[in-house]
């Protein structure tokens, strides 16, 4: 069973390392990934250099611009959603993949009622999985 009492960089995310090397994510606690610009809430799991979650937004929200400095991919399980990055718009429904460059302002749009699910993962060198919303100055 996956310990939580070894630091991690998010509060409330899950370590990986030795000995603790599989999780049950349906299991797992979550954590609010977007404070101040998104409802995305999920578990998170770090291991020595990347941070993986299984994240959950619901019908119709929005994640708002922001900005991290670790670079990002979103795999989409589950809903559809329109992402920007950059200023570009691209649709995403389940099977589909997203790549957000270090620092790239992007927000996405849920358009499924159901919400959406994704997985995602971010490297721990530019932080944690929250991003800094654009408009936070």
């Amino acid at each position: 069973m996956p310990s939580d009492t070894q630091q991690t960089i998010n509060k409330g995310a899950h370590k990986a390392g030795p000995g603790q090397t599989f999780f049950d994510i349906p299991n797992l606690s979550g954590l609010a990934a977007g404070p101040g610009y998104a409802e995305t809430f999920g578990p998170v799991v770090e291991g020595a250099h990347i941070q993986c979650g299984v994240m959950s937004l619901p019908g119709g929200a929005v994640a708002a611009e922001h900005t991290h400095p670790n670079e990002q991919w979103i795999y989409v399980l589950e809903g559809s959603v329109t992402t920007t990055i950059d200023g570009v718009s691209h649709d995403a429904g389940p099977g589909q993949l997203v790549y957000i460059p270090p620092n790239a302002v992007h927000g996405t749009v849920v358009h499924s009622k159901e919400g959406c699910k994704f997985f995602t993962c971010k490297d721990l060198a530019g932080g944690g999985i929250a991003g800094k919303p654009v408009n936070a100055g």
